[in-house]
């Protein structure tokens, strides 16, 4: 009997709730910290790149027009889902980032906490970002949070979980769909997490992830007209330059590495407008 040979699992990339393979066919290999093979992952094209924005797009509207209370439930759900497959995406995040199961599992503990933490802020951020203005005349005046819409996300290249973590899940929580480009040598925790929203409650296009080589479709990203802010957290500072200077043909919002703060409110910040409402004081 000739020897049993292992499946391997070829990762794909997650766009509108579905998850295909790239519609180049193209995969390319992913190693460990150490050098050996660990997955195939699917090559994202730019042409993957525009489908996934035209989802995030067509699930904007929806997803900002659920309850803030069950946008938190969603996240939450997806926390619950991550913490039953904490083993798994703590072997990946080892071997992605070469470091003991101890640390995988701290990481992947704070990552999940995070989550937690996202999806807590949905039904508040309209308290701390809002208020009620004074004005001469009988009338309320409020200014009311409102997401940006679609956001681009360029994820951190090292932090495998949690730096895409910190990145995604601040604007999904504030309202805004996501289209996220993972790490490009360590995507396969940010796909397991993306896998779980399959059974996680979210609305399909609410996260899209591409994987693939960053300086071929990260430039698509920026530069389309239908994204309306893009954190580049993950690129380094003279790509970063490139990619901001590309987005402001578009009058994007842009954020930078040295702006973001994952232990504060910036992120939630980041990707939010301020819409003022007037009303007439009834008598």
């Amino acid at each position: 009997m000739s020897e049993r040979q292992e499946v391997r699992k070829t990762y794909k990339l997650l766009i509108n709730g579905a998850f295909p393979r790239s519609e180049s066919g193209r995969s390319y290999e992913v190693t460990s910290k150490k050098g050996t093979f660990l997955a195939n992952v699917a090559q994202g094209s730019r042409k993957d790149v525009r489908d996934a924005v035209v989802a995030a797009r067509s699930a904007q509207a929806k997803w900002w027009a659920q309850s803030a209370y069950n946008r938190g439930q969603v996240i939450y759900r997806l926390a619950e889902m991550a913490e039953s497959r904490r083993d798994e995406l703590a072997e990946h995040v080892a071997l992605a980032e070469g470091r003991s199961a101890k640390d995988a599992q701290t990481r992947v503990s704070r990552s999940i906490d995070r989550i937690v933490w996202y999806a807590g802020w949905t039904d508040k951020i309209a308290q701390v970002l809002g208020s009620s203005n004074p004005v001469a005349g009988p009338f309320f005046n409020f200014s009311v949070p409102v997401p940006s819409g679609v956001v681009g996300v360029v994820a951190a290249q090292d932090s495998s979980l949690e730096g895409f973590v910190n990145a995604v899940f601040a604007p999904i929580a504030v309202g805004n769909t996501v289209v996220v480009i993972a790490s490009e040598l360590r995507p396969t925790p940010s796909i397991l997490l993306g896998e779980m929203t399959a059974t996680a409650d979210f609305p399909a296009g609410v996260l899209n992830i591409v994987t693939g080589y960053t300086g071929e479709i990260a430039p698509t990203l920026a530069a389309h007209e239908d994204v309306d802010g893009l954190d580049l957290g993950g690129v380094a500072n003279g790509f970063a330059d490139e990619l901001a200077t590309s987005a402001a043909a578009s009058i994007k919002r842009v954020l930078r590495a040295h702006e973001y703060d994952a232990t504060s409110l910036r992120g939630l910040r980041a990707f939010v407008e301020t819409s003022t409402v007037w009303h007439t004081i009834g008598q």
